[in-house]
């Protein structure tokens, strides 16, 4: 990792793309976002400050845990005059996201515990489906599937006798599927 000297306040983007870890084109984007902030030279070159290596490490800190972009500008933006955050910061700022994360960890393990409910059913539209359809409503006038062709031709697909509905809900619940 190159070392750049202490009386150097400023970085180019190259150098604090190479002391950070990010992408050129990721200090763009951040900056686009309002997470870093540079100043433009006489030749329009990107010039950042030097507090700009904590600012991205702790944006990829945050992003490494889950944390959306917006969430994390948001905090930045509270930051008194755009300063750098502080292990302070991070500490009281970690503490707020971690509900947040909480909640999507549980969210995650119950569709990991669902995931092989329907699996491979096709039907979309399983009463006790949380990953395909949790708040079906529809399901009670016709199957998932049925749906989807719809949307895709935009044209209804020919009803099943009243047998073959018949043999296939039959199949179904023997298969233990809807």
């Amino acid at each position: 990792m190159p070392q750049i000297p202490e009386k150097i306040h400023e970085l180019t983007v190259g150098q604090l793309s190479a002391r950070s870890g990010a992408a050129v084109s990721a200090l763009h984007f951040y900056e686009s976002k309002g997470l870093i902030s540079s100043r433009r030279t006489t030749g329009n070159q990107r010039r950042y400050h030097r507090d700009a290596l904590r600012r991205v490490a702790f944006v990829r800190a945050a992003q490494r845990v889950g944390i959306p972009l917006a969430t994390i500008r948001e905090a930045l933006a509270e930051l008194p005059e755009e300063r750098t955050p502080t292990r302070e910061d991070w500490a009281r700022l970690s503490e707020a996201w971690r509900s947040e994360l909480d909640e999507r960890i549980n969210q995650l393990s119950r569709l990991r515990d669902h995931l092989t409910d329907c699996i491979g059913c096709g039907c979309l539209s399983l009463e006790n489906c949380v990953l395909s359809n949790p708040d079906d409503v529809v399901g009670e006038r016709q199957a998932g599937s049925r749906l989807m062709v719809e949307r895709v031709t935009g044209r209804p697909k020919p009803q099943q006798s009243q047998g073959s509905q018949q043999s296939r809900q039959s199949l179904q619940e023997a298969e233990g599927c809807c």
